[in-house]
């Protein structure tokens, strides 16, 4: 069995970091690698699309090839998934228009990516107010997230001070028998995730039947790659001492990205990693 993924790569890792982390495609292939179990009899194409330099898009032919696509974070502090740029509003305006007329292409996106697909459905990004999210940070889960997931809390490496504050409201661009579906929440982002599930008469709220499936954090991120960043950008000014200094002090704490969040990706991409 195989898995086809266009990735949709919407920024870079600072050089700094790169050689030791790799760029969005290296992080995203081992991050769905060390989320299969040993024994998992799968394996997936993911084909990386430059969509800020580039600006480079599946073909119509292409996208009837692929079982999902996967939308990575930007990478930088300095790309806003609200800003008025051509290539953002060339990234909501495809991303739109494949949930219009692709109906049945899943949908998985990552922090820039979970701002960008809310964006589509006609939600809102917007700066929160200076307050960061760094590092491991305990995600307060609803009860169908906990269902989703399989377990009672979650842990996802954070690294945003731009958020999704809700719900986008229904605007026609999913059926009306396809409600959005909150996952999780924390005290400075109400908005940690979501998920969809394909329509019928008596819609399964399950993993393999999802259509739409983000998350605001990193579950590709590791320990070194966060603090790395947490080193730059407190080294620029852009993050306060405090806020690094906090990230430093919850460094260690336990990560769910693979373990659970991998896991779950997997079900979503139709593959049973139980």
């Amino acid at each position: 069995m195989t898995i086809s993924i266009a990735l949709l790569i919407s920024g870079s890792i600072p050089d700094t970091l790169s050689p030791t982390y790799g760029q969005y495609l290296a992080l995203f292939t081992r991050f769905l690698q060390d989320s299969l179990p040993d024994d998992a009899q799968v394996s997936f194409a993911l084909d990386p699309f430059d969509v800020v330099n580039k600006m480079e898009y599946p073909s119509d032919e292409q996208l009837d090839s692929y079982d999902a696509l996967m939308y990575t974070g930007s990478g930088s502090p300095a790309a806003n998934a609200y800003e008025d740029l051509p290539w953002i509003n060339r990234l909501v305006a495809f991303t739109a228009r494949v949930l219009r007329d692709r109906p049945k292409l899943k949908l998985i996106g990552i922090c820039f990516g979970h701002q960008i697909i809310a964006r589509a459905l006609g939600g809102s990004c917007v700066p929160n107010n200076g307050l960061w999210e760094v590092g491991p940070t305990p995600l307060d889960l609803t009860d169908l997230g906990k269902k989703i997931f399989g377990v009672q809390s979650v842990n996802i490496q954070q690294m945003h001070r731009d958020h999704v504050p809700s719900l986008p409201p229904h605007t026609g661009i999913l059926p009306e028998s396809e409600p959005l579906h909150l996952l999780a929440s924390t005290s400075i982002s109400p908005n940690q995730g979501m998920i969809s599930f394909f329509p019928s008469p008596s819609p399964l709220q399950t993993l393999p039947n999802t259509h739409i499936f983000t998350l605001q954090g990193h579950p590709e991120f590791v320990e070194g790659l966060v603090m790395g960043l947490v080193a730059l950008r407190s080294a620029s000014g852009i993050m306060s001492a405090e806020v690094a200094a906090d990230a430093d002090r919850r460094r260690a704490w336990r990560n769910d990205g693979t373990g659970v969040l991998g896991r779950a990706v997997w079900c979503v991409l139709g593959v049973d990693v139980a």
